[in-house]
């Protein structure tokens, strides 16, 4: 009986340490990080998505203009935010989904594809922008939200395009230059890198 009240009461505990509440980077802070990737025109009215000091992800601001931002992931290594097309939010939020309930990212992809397919999750018709402003750990100020040496790169879905269709290369072959990922899928995208 002493054993299971010492397992029971060992169980409650890291149970709560699992739940312990981590320093947590400001809302404004987070904010302005967020829409880094921006226009000064777009920043304000961008609806922003960051992390509260368990880790989840929450809505830090809703928006007014037509894009959706991403804070970035204070559990994981470097400094990456997105911003994005808002008509791409269902698709982005799917995937947050199937992520939270531990689908790797081949399942996750299977079962997006099918959910497009079948019409059950819908992707915009035009070619949808996405920004991605990335870089490392060591150049970020938490406490201003600046990142010195960022690096945007431009991602334009464009649902079954193909190298055929769109006239791009499927590899780029000179530094900067547009191509395209996952052709001919649901998740077909034109990659803009730095150069």
């Amino acid at each position: 009986m002493k054993n299971l009240i010492l397992i029971c009461t060992l169980l409650l505990f890291m149970s709560s340490c699992a739940q312990e509440k981590k320093p947590e980077i400001a809302v404004e802070v987070q904010i302005k990080t967020a829409v880094l990737s921006l226009s000064d025109a777009d920043k304000d009215g961008a609806m922003v998505y960051g992390y509260d000091g368990y880790g989840k992800m929450v809505v830090l601001r809703e928006g007014t203009n037509n894009l959706v931002c991403l804070g970035d992931d204070p559990a994981k290594e470097g400094i990456s935010t997105s911003c994005y097309f808002s008509q791409l939010e269902p698709f982005m939020a799917r995937g947050r989904e199937l992520k939270a309930q531990g689908k790797s990212t081949e399942e996750l992809r299977k079962i997006r594809g099918e959910e497009v397919a079948s019409g059950k999750l819908k992707m915009p018709e035009a070619p949808s922008m996405m920004y991605v402003y990335y870089g490392k750990d060591e150049n970020y100020d938490k406490a201003s939200g600046e990142l010195k040496d960022g690096k945007l790169r431009y991602v334009i879905y464009t649902p079954y395009a193909t190298s055929e269709s769109t006239g791009l290369p499927e590899k780029p072959h000179a530094p900067g230059m547009p191509w395209i990922m996952d052709p001919g899928t649901h998740r077909a995208h034109i990659m803009i890198g730095p150069n």
